[in-house]
């Protein structure tokens, strides 16, 4: 079985517009034992663009 882990970021209406911060986010929680998984789109601009995605961890329990 697994416990899944969804953590909100912010792309600024591009897919990270250049941010580091999902690097760091993936490195801080692998340290702490979650697989990075992948991604989720949660929001939208008004011209398509992704706002917000969910980064998806997973561990075993």
């Amino acid at each position: 079985m697994y416990q899944y882990k969804y953590i909100p970021v912010d792309t600024g209406g591009g897919f990270l517009s250049g941010s580091r911060e999902h690097r760091e986010r993936i490195d801080k929680y692998a340290a702490e034992g979650w697989r990075y998984v992948g991604f989720f789109p949660v929001s939208f601009t008004g011209h398509g663009g992704i706002s917000m995605v969910d980064l998806i961890f997973e561990r075993e329990v």
